[in-house]
């Protein structure tokens, strides 16, 4: 139902997901973390695993403001700094609760880490506002200050400010653990691990596989359900073969192959194209065929009509 409500909201495009019981399990997850007070969450799993497609469901079941960053080509530490500001205004001076998730892909450069890490370990980034715009941000918590009985001077306002701002911004990191990076990055920035609760996305099991592989082939029709549930095994074996001899590959001759479910995803939806480009071929010859056999007994009609 919250998977309908959610392309059914302005704004969101609607996520064609199968929630099989492995993603229903990392929404309940994710959902759990953001529901707790300084909850952040580190997503490790390979690119086309669904991270970030559940990560935004769970927040969306959470009722948070989903926040992404929009890498443009000329997207750099500025214009980062400018969206973690309006992010800290949302929070802090809005009082709203706001997810902020942030991929792999949208790391320009290591600094964009490194601020995460601070939001992560203290919830200040150094420098963030300007003097002439700390005044703005100030005032604008004031009177929730007052109610709560905190004193009115600068550093008890930000104190206050950025407490708010800890409380309200929930971080979902998601990272892949493939190569070196990933490592040096734990090591430069220890908040990553220590401040996050970590959610592991391994490899889909069978039965996701298969619920997949059915889902996608919902509108195929390919004679009688037995055929279509074989196809859809098939599907499953070949995937999960294909797993099995990259790790041997890697035993063998210390060479990576990395089979994710978008691989998969890629192969099933192929298969249906093959299919319609088969049947138009097939059908394009019966067509020529028939016309043949048609013209063959129109002559032969003819044939007898002259006979006479």
């Amino acid at each position: 139902e919250k998977l309908e409500d959610y392309a059914l909201e302005p704004g969101k495009s609607a996520m064609d997901l199968v929630l099989f019981r492995d993603a229903l399990f990392h929404v309940c997850k994710i959902h759990r973390i953001l529901m707790q007070p300084r909850g952040n969450a580190l997503l490790v799993g390979v690119g086309g695993s669904g991270r970030k497609s559940l990560a935004k469901l769970a927040s969306y079941v959470a009722e948070l403001k989903c926040f992404q960053i929009e890498i443009s080509k000329n997207y750099r530490l500025f214009e980062f700094r400018e969206d973690v500001k309006n992010l800290y205004r949302l929070a802090g001076c809005s009082n709203k609760p706001t997810v902020f998730l942030f991929d792999e892909t949208q790391i320009v450069s290591e600094v964009f880490l490194e601020d995460i890490n601070n939001i992560l370990t203290s919830g200040e980034v150094p420098n963030l506002f300007p003097k002439d715009e700390i005044t703005g941000v100030l005032d604008a918590v004031r009177p929730d200050a007052k109610k709560v009985g905190m004193g009115d001077t600068q550093d008890q306002l930000y104190a206050f400010f950025q407490e708010r701002v800890r409380n309200k911004l929930h971080i979902i990191l998601c990272l892949s653990p493939v190569g070196e990076s990933f490592r040096e990055r734990v090591r430069m920035f220890p908040g990553l691990v220590n401040c996050t609760t970590i959610d592991w996305f391994t490899e889909w099991p069978e039965d996701a596989l298969y619920e997949v592989a059915t889902k996608q082939l919902e509108e195929e029709n390919l004679g009688s359900d037995e055929v279509k549930e074989a196809i859809c095994q098939v599907f499953v074996t070949v995937h999960s073969s294909t797993s099995t001899t990259s790790t041997q590959m890697l035993q063998q001759l210390k060479r990576h192959n990395y089979v994710t479910p978008t691989n998969y995803l890629e192969f099933v939806s192929g298969y249906s194209t093959l299919l319609k480009e088969k049947r138009m071929e097939i059908g394009d010859k019966a067509n020529k065929l028939k016309g043949g056999l048609q013209k063959l007994d129109e002559t032969a009609v003819q044939v007898t009509e002259m006979q006479v």
